[in-house]
């Protein structure tokens, strides 16, 4: 079906019109044709050339030396110290739940502002020692008690070389990552060692 008249006079007008402002319409500057190079040319060729001087080799070699770095030596938690004053306390690990918790069909396993030790399910197996194997002396200190609880003692740094340590003492050794332990339990001194007692957690930070 071909359009109404009406219409029809519109859209030539409209093309009439447009027309007609376009031919008013001249050059204001010289123009150019648009000869923008691509990003990834651009990046391509950056990179070829650093190759070719050897910049390329150099940065590479100097990412693998920071990141092996890093790996043997992790960035020591902030905040503590040398025990110097030995000191004993408790550390509660109950929690509140903030909201239900629910199994697979929605029924309500656990009400939100229930109270729950984690102790009261799964006991812990091993004692848990915060030490710098910056200092020997921590070392010397951490090793003595590895050996007074028969091995029943999960080694967990707070800074110096975890690699180093566990090539010398043949065992897995563990580090504090941003101090996410020793924030928890309010660790201020090292070296310092976590046992269970009863619902509790008992921290003891050892004067050397």
């Amino acid at each position: 079906m071909s359009p109404p008249i009406r219409t029809v006079r519109c859209i030539v007008l409209l093309l009439l019109a447009t027309s007609v402002q376009a031919e008013r319409l001249e050059n204001i500057g010289p123009t150019y044709p648009i000869a923008e190079q691509s990003l990834l040319e651009f990046i391509h060729e950056r990179l070829v050339q650093k190759e070719r001087t050897g910049e390329l080799a150099r940065l590479e070699e100097q990412i693998r030396s920071r990141n092996e770095q890093a790996i043997r030596n992790p960035p020591p938690v902030a905040g503590l110290t040398r025990t110097e004053t030995a000191r004993t306390f408790y550390f509660d690990p109950s929690f509140v739940l903030d909201r239900n918790v629910e199994d697979a069909e929605g029924h309500v396993l656990f009400p939100a502002g229930t109270r729950k030790n984690p102790l009261d399910v799964v006991s812990m197996s091993k004692h848990l020692l915060f030490f710098d194997a910056r200092e020997e002396k921590q070392v010397a200190r951490a090793k003595a008690l590895i050996e007074r609880y028969q091995g029943k003692v999960k080694p967990i740094l707070v800074g110096g070389s975890y690699l180093d340590l566990m090539k010398r003492w043949k065992t897995p050794i563990f580090y504090d990552q941003q101090g996410i332990l020793t924030k928890r339990l309010g660790i201020r001194q090292v070296p310092a060692i976590v046992s269970q007692e009863g619902s509790r957690l008992r921290i003891d930070e050892i004067a050397l």
